[in-house]
């Protein structure tokens, strides 16, 4: 399963406000720390605010904060918040005669049902880095996925280079 960036922006974003510990942070501050693109993160808030998992208060103290403790907050519901995992209710062929899913169906739909599991039993509190709660930011995130995110870009980047790496010998 696949997510998109506006979902890995919105648990970014989530999970840095968890970090702040119901401090109110501005969106240049969020898009900053969770290295989000501005304009892109505005349309990612607006999305959260509507679903009632972050307030908004303008003016020069105002900002974004989370609407309840991180740890009540599971990360299912950030993702439905901005882009909601779809299940697989018919025959995506369309054929009349697949009165209930095929078994290539049946089991990418078991998979997303695992998928959306997952994401139901993790709350927004257990994705804290421990190290960054400490100093009230959410630093690790970032850079995991940063990370995460290019090695899935180009997954074939290092393949054919002619070096095998050093666990595995070609």
């Amino acid at each position: 399963m696949f997510l998109s960036s506006t979902t890995e922006y919105a648990l970014r974003a989530v999970v840095y406000l968890a970090s702040i510990k119901g401090e109110a942070a501005s969106s240049e501050r969020i898009a900053e720390a969770t290295k989000v693109p501005p304009g892109y993160l505005s349309k990612v808030m607006r999305d959260l605010v509507v679903a009632g998992l972050v307030s908004s208060q303008r003016g020069p103290n105002g900002g974004f904060a989370l609407v309840r403790d991180p740890a009540k907050i599971s990360i299912l519901e950030v993702v439905d918040a901005v882009t909601p995992i779809q299940r697989i209710r018919t025959c995506p062929l369309g054929n009349p005669e697949h009165l209930s899913l095929c078994p290539l169906h049946r089991r990418l739909d078991d998979a997303i049902a695992e998928f959306q599991k997952a994401f139901s039993d993790t709350a927004v509190a257990d994705l804290l880095d421990p190290v960054a709660k400490a100093r009230g930011r959410c630093a690790g995130v970032a850079r995991e996925v940063a990370v995460t995110t290019s090695s899935a870009r180009n997954p074939r980047r290092n393949r054919g280079s002619g070096s095998a790496p050093p666990d595995r010998p070609r």
